[in-house]
């Protein structure tokens, strides 16, 4: 039931991100960053220049899942069969949309930044709600994950914005510097939209008093998150009752997760989260 549940989630969220391409970056001749940017430029190239594919239908979503290919070979063999198969459910079903969901004949939003800006909050809350399930919208993505695992230190969006760097100066030689701008607009509200609506690259510290045995605890932190935790046996101030605290690191979106189980194990346990962590050591990030 949960796997399903995230998984119709992650196309709510695809959903949405096409909605904003397709209404409002798309009209404006705006474009994304990472493999779709790729994409929807070898798009115009085929519809403008060479006159290919000129219908209603937007290729770039069919271009984008081509160029996944290679990337999906990579995801399965080197990171997770998992980490696989929700990103294939994500890009699968953003291919169908951005091909569906259809372009208007004129701007929904005649004003360019206003356009960024709009397409910028609908692409960031699609893309948000896809991460929050435990999906990906592929692309580098995958190849950002692959380096993290190979190179410590590595981070996910550094790869990312190396390949946003080359796209948005490949629209400002084609298209011009304002077209390019505009681009980095939807881009920045993109972002930041993304991680107001994502959860998994927030670390916190979770603290946890319980009055029963922690080892139930202790095992689904363990088993579930791949994570270690501390407990030790502790006395009330007040009551001067035997306790037990558990501390361990993980990140919003695990906490999540760990409050639904703790209302199983112990209803009346005392939770304390602080995020907003600087972390030394060795703890690795979940995608």
């Amino acid at each position: 039931m949960e796997f399903w549940k995230r998984n119709i989630t992650a196309v709510v969220g695809m959903l949405i991100f096409s909605m904003g391409i397709n209404f409002f970056i798309v009209p404006a001749d705006l474009y994304n960053g990472g493999v779709l940017g790729v994409s929807q430029i070898i798009r115009t190239f085929l519809v403008r220049y060479l006159h290919l594919f000129s219908g209603s239908t937007d290729i770039a979503g069919i271009i984008n899942m081509i160029l996944n290919v290679p990337l999906f070979i990579l995801a399965y063999f080197s990171i997770s069969k998992n980490f696989f198969v929700k990103t294939l459910v994500c890009v699968v079903s953003q291919t169908l949309f951005l091909s569906v969901v259809p372009i208007p004949a004129k701007p929904i939003v005649a004003d360019a930044l206003s356009a960024s800006i709009i397409g910028g909050i609908f692409g960031g809350a699609g893309i948000g709600i896809a991460l929050r399930s435990g999906g990906s919208s592929g692309g580098m993505d995958i190849v950002g994950m692959f380096l993290t695992k190979k190179f410590k230190g590595f981070s996910v969006g550094r790869i990312s914005l190396m390949l946003n760097a080359v796209v948005y100066g490949i629209c400002a030689v084609l298209f011009g510097v304002q077209t390019a701008i505009y681009c980095i607009i939807y881009s920045a509200v993109s972002m930041l939209v993304t991680d107001r609506t994502h959860t998994q690259n927030i670390n916190a510290e979770v603290i946890i008093f319980t009055k029963k045995e922690p080892v139930q605890i202790m095992d689904y932190i363990v088993k579930q998150f791949k994570r270690d935790a501390t407990w030790w046996e502790a006395k009330g101030g007040y009551t001067e009752e035997k306790t037990y605290m558990t501390i361990v690191i993980l990140s919003k979106y695990e906490c999540a997760q760990l409050r639904r189980e703790l209302k199983q194990i112990d209803e009346h346990a005392f939770v304390v989260e602080k995020d907003g962590l600087n972390i030394m050591g060795r703890f690795e990030k979940h995608l």
